[in-house]
């Protein structure tokens, strides 16, 4: 691993419309310089192999790949960074980073990028004991740009950007989640700080009821949806204001933030 210090993790943002029917024009999403870096890329460390190919062959339609999709070696992440995160104790990143620098070493290739089925890898996604790792082997770090569902949906709040605070998932058990969702509320409005959470589209419709039988009338509720996207959706109000109002669409992933 003598050649491990001359490798790069780079991390390669991918657009924002996965699971979506409509997808934007990569093109409009990331930019040029991105694009080309990304696509001289073959060896991937991947939140999900299949969304990881999908945007490849994105990335191929406008530059032209070193080497054709199918020789291109994709890693997953292993299922328990998935299921306890990065840095719950439960998965040594540098075993498994040391045997992906292996593999691009002996291809020829000094260079790994990692990539989520959305946004930037690491960020609200799985991805950051590897970066952790990276650093720790002597590994430089290259972060590329592209969209972040996060700072656009609190960009586009109103809410306080100064600080700010992404939580995650909300608890799925009822009451934990009303719990959860005063407790977000009351810091709110204690520090002023901008509370930011996802949450699945199968789950979106339970969230938001909770979020308006729970939070105070006053409090400000802010949603986005279809970020990047023709259709993309991005409101904000008081949970009164919200009670007159229709749903968000259910059916997309979205980004919400509760503040005063």
């Amino acid at each position: 691993m003598n050649n491990s210090t001359q490798s790069k993790l780079i991390l390669v943002p991918a657009p924002l419309d996965f699971g979506c029917e409509a997808q934007a024009p990569i093109t409009d999403v990331l930019p040029l310089a991105t694009i080309q870096t990304a696509s001289r890329i073959t060896h991937w460390i991947a939140e999900n192999a299949k969304s990881c190919r999908a945007v490849i062959k994105r990335i191929g339609e406008v530059q032209s790949l070193t080497l054709p999709l199918q020789q291109h070696s994709i890693t997953e992440l292993p299922r328990q960074v998935h299921k306890k995160g990065d840095h719950a104790g439960a998965f040594d990143a540098k075993p498994f980073l040391q045997a992906a620098i292996k593999q691009a070493l002996d291809n020829g290739a000094q260079e790994i990028g990692l990539i989520s089925e959305a946004g930037m890898p690491a960020v609200a996604d799985p991805g950051s004991s590897i970066v952790r790792a990276a650093h720790a082997l002597g590994l430089t770090v290259q972060p590329l740009v592209g969209p972040s569902s996060l700072l656009l949906a609190l960009a586009a709040s109103g809410q306080n950007g100064q600080s700010f605070a992404f939580v995650g998932y909300l608890p799925i058990d009822a009451a934990e989640r009303i719990q959860r969702i005063r407790a977000l509320e009351a810091l709110a409005k204690k520090t002023g700080q901008t509370q930011l959470f996802i949450e699945v589209p199968h789950r979106n419709s339970a969230l938001w009821q909770a979020l308006l039988s729970s939070l105070q009338s006053n409090t400000y509720l802010s949603v986005a949806s279809g970020l990047s996207l023709p259709n993309a959706q991005i409101r904000s109000a008081t949970v009164a204001d919200w009670k007159h109002r229709a749903a968000p669409d259910a059916a997309l992933p979205c980004v919400m933030a509760i503040g005063v």
